[in-house]
């Protein structure tokens, strides 16, 4: 008898990837299909919805090769999904009104400004463990509703709303099922984290007609069947998870208090903080970790806008780097950044600072400055970023983390991963697998599908790779945080609000 075989789709911001697992865990093949970033101007991040929905079927098919996989043997599918990317298409002809609005993207700033003048803000953090920022899908489904004059269409039911999540579901399934997981519904400003349902005074604020929206499910059950042209069978698609919250399920941090860190386009750091949502005024997020069977699990969460995307732009837009792969060696070839600080803020601050209105920062130039210093700066600003998180979630949560655990593609880095652990006065554990966002949705999948018994049969499947131990002495540590903060507080509100 064949060994049966799990497939998770991870749809990112910068690519969309397949990982082919075994049920031990195990990767098997993994295939990655770039596509384009578009900025229409300052502040505005798109992508198209047929490069979203093309790449993932090509990677899809292009692992189900590399794995020499008999597509009969995949037990089930899960899908994970950039959050808060926003997509709004005709339930008929499938044909979408506009490009997907990014999560980075910021052209909804203004409707965050008015809501928050309007005194919401409270009420918006109460129901949804949101703090309100352009950053949620809400105001950008208002903001299309608004511009494209799609209103009476939403309330007739001929258009749909989703995440990147739905917009899968509704393209790969037969059937074409209009659903959304709790953790990808938890990131929208439109659903009561308490309820687990649509809030009705959230819709009327926004004026968004409920039938826009799609129905909310659990993170790990049955989403629809794979259409049988893709790969010539149908398979189950058996979960749908935001991709940190399937990171957080990868890394196996299933009890309260335990911790990630994802190291991608963005950082996401995750803590569990079991069946009640810790609600806090330190500007971090109180979302969804997932929903299994109807129980509704919590985290708290902070978010920094430019993790690696800040390498990516040293590489790219400054030429800097031939390849992201080079900046560990650089950043390791100077002792120190020579007093130089990045504030990665091209997109605003996330938290502890929610900033909309802050821009990139880099200070503490000299003549002796190079570019391996930059480099260098680049990096400490993504664990800088980082630690603000960390520190925010102990103070709130009252509990601190045994070690962080990390994954995403900069975590590869050691030079990253090292200055991280001196940061946090903490171990930094980093796994076999960093695959680890693919893993939670290909695990959440298997679970549903009954590869697995139980929740605890999933722990034995973590394996490490390496520890990082801190070894910088504390004063160090501590005047470079000052520093730090100094070069943070000159970035914040730097252009005018609009």
């Amino acid at each position: 008898m064949r060994e049966k075989v799990l497939a998770a789709l991870d749809q990112g911001t910068t690519s969309s990837r397949t990982v082919i697992f075994s049920l031990k865990g195990e990767v098997l093949a993994v295939a990655s299909v770039p596509f384009e970033q578009i900025y229409p101007q300052p502040g505005y991040v798109e992508h198209r919805p047929g490069d979203i929905l093309e790449s993932q079927l090509r990677s899809l098919r292009e692992a189900v090769l590399l794995s020499d996989t008999d597509v009969r043997d995949i037990a089930a599918i899960g899908i994970s999904n950039q959050r808060e990317t926003t997509l709004l298409w005709d339930r008929e002809t499938g044909e979408c009104a506009h490009n997907a609005l990014v999560w980075q993207c910021r052209r909804t700033a203004p409707e965050i400004e008015a809501l928050t003048a309007a005194g919401h803000t409270r009420m918006i953090r109460e129901k949804t463990g949101l703090v309100p920022d352009a950053y949620f899908s809400g105001t950008k489904l208002k903001w299309l509703l608004d511009k494209l004059q799609l209103r009476p269409a939403a309330r007739e039911g001929r258009l749909c709303f989703g995440t990147v999540d739905t917009f899968l579901a509704w393209n790969l399934c037969t059937g074409r099922p209009h659903v959304t997981d709790a953790t990808n519904a938890s990131r929208t400003m439109l659903f009561n984290i308490h309820t687990q349902e649509w809030d009705e005074t959230l819709l009327n604020l926004m004026d968004i007609p409920r039938a826009v929206l799609p129905e909310v499910i659990n993170t790990s059950g049955f989403v629809g069947m794979l259409d049988p042209k893709i790969l010539g069978r149908p398979i189950p698609v058996m979960a749908l998870a935001g991709d940190q919250h399937a990171a957080l399920f990868g890394q196996g941090c299933y009890r309260e208090g335990a911790m990630k860190n994802t190291y991608g386009t963005g950082c996401f750091m995750l803590m569990n903080t079991g069946g009640v949502p810790v609600m806090n005024d330190s500007g971090l997020l109180t979302t969804m970790a997932w929903r299994l069977a109807g129980q509704p699990v919590y985290a708290l969460e902070g978010s920094v806008f430019m993790g690696g995307a800040v390498i990516q732009w040293l590489r790219d837009e400054l030429n800097l780097l031939a390849s992201a792969d080079e900046s560990e060696a650089l950043a390791a070839s100077v002792a120190s950044t020579g007093g130089v600080y990045m504030v990665p803020a091209h997109t605003g601050l996330g938290a502890p600072w929610w900033d909309m209105y802050s821009r990139g920062l880099l200070i503490g130039l000299t003549r002796g400055t190079n570019r391996r210093h930059i480099i260098r700066a680049a990096l400490e600003a993504i664990a800088y970023q980082s630690h603000d998180l960390m520190k925010a979630m102990i103070q709130e949560s009252g509990k601190t983390p045994e070690a962080l655990r990390v994954d995403g593609g900069a975590s590869v880095n050691g030079f990253l991963m090292q200055f991280q652990a001196d940061l946090i006065n903490l171990p930094v554990i980093r796994p076999k697998t960093t695959e680890t966002t693919a893993l939670g949705a290909a695990l959440l999948a298997g679970l549903a599908a009954g590869c697995y018994r139980s929740v605890e049969d999933l722990t034995a499947l973590q394996e490490t790779d390496l520890v990082f131990t801190p070894r910088m002495q504390q004063d160090r540590v501590q005047a470079l945080l000052k520093d730090w903060q100094r070069a943070v507080e000159r970035s914040l509100g730097w252009i005018e609000k609009e």
